[in-house]
């Protein structure tokens, strides 16, 4: 009897975690309570209006950063409105030649439109497969939970998508800067990435500069199968001026 019971057990709780999710929310809505004074999460009901539930913050073009990317994100962070519901946005524009470098949020799927441009756009599966192509304005591309994936205006003129995920907070990990971020030892990178201690030295330097340099990684487009041994799809050519498809 216990057995069954363990094994039920096991089941159910294998289920819980394979769905396992934002969670549903347990009321019309909870306007996150951005007083710290207090413990309560949610804003009092009573005292909510339209504004609450409105962001105005991507009518116009965030600054654009060294890799020639705007981008705004409407998480819970921003817009307290969104708590419990489950749903975020992204804006991001792009400068001629502007690149959204490699990156994945570990906690969401997300589903791009374009809104203008033409955008090189695509993404790395676990087997290291590379799903790319040009979008185009009014296309959409969906980039699953978890995976790496990139995008570059491949345009003479600017570009913009918009982007949505199902999590109020999808979380960001950007490859370039959680590897070369000043924390990894170098000695580790040399051996993981095949670079010499003068690259790792760059990329470093770029890391903690003002005005840092472009530390940017180009995806094969040739293959399927990615020729390095332990970065597949993935090479780095350090320093970068621009991002370059590798043929």
């Amino acid at each position: 009897m216990s057995l069954t019971v363990a094994v039920l057990f096991a089941v159910l709780l294998h289920g819980r975690v394979t769905l396992a999710s934002d969670p549903d929310p347990v009321r019309d809505f909870c306007i996150a309570n951005t007083d710290s004074a207090t413990n309560i999460p949610c804003k009092n009901s009573s005292d909510a209006t339209v504004e609450d539930f409105i962001f105005s913050g991507i009518k116009s073009r965030g600054r654009f950063s060294e890799t020639g990317l705007a981008s705004i994100p409407v998480n819970v962070n921003s817009f307290p409105g969104l708590n419990t519901l489950g749903v975020s946005l992204v804006r991001a524009d792009f400068e001629a030649g502007g690149v959204n470098v490699p990156h994945f949020h570990p906690r969401a799927t997300e589903v791009a439109y374009v809104l203008e441009g033409k955008i090189y756009s695509g993404f790395v599966d676990t087997k290291n497969k590379v799903f790319a192509k040009v979008l185009e304005k009014g296309e959409v591309m969906v980039f699953p939970r978890g995976l790496v994936h990139f995008q570059m205006n491949v345009g003479d003129k600017p570009a913009a998508i918009l982007g949505s995920f199902d999590s109020e907070n999808p979380g960001l990990m950007k490859i370039p800067a959680a590897v070369f971020g000043c924390g990894i030892k170098e000695e580790l990178l040399e051996k993981a990435f095949g670079l010499t201690a003068k690259d790792i030295s760059k990329s470093l330097i770029s890391c903690m500069a003002k005005t840092p340099q472009k530390v940017l990684v180009a995806c094969k487009l040739t293959s399927s199968e990615c020729s390095h041994p332990t970065l597949p799809c993935f090479e780095f050519d350090l320093p970068i001026p621009t991002f370059n498809l590798v043929q």
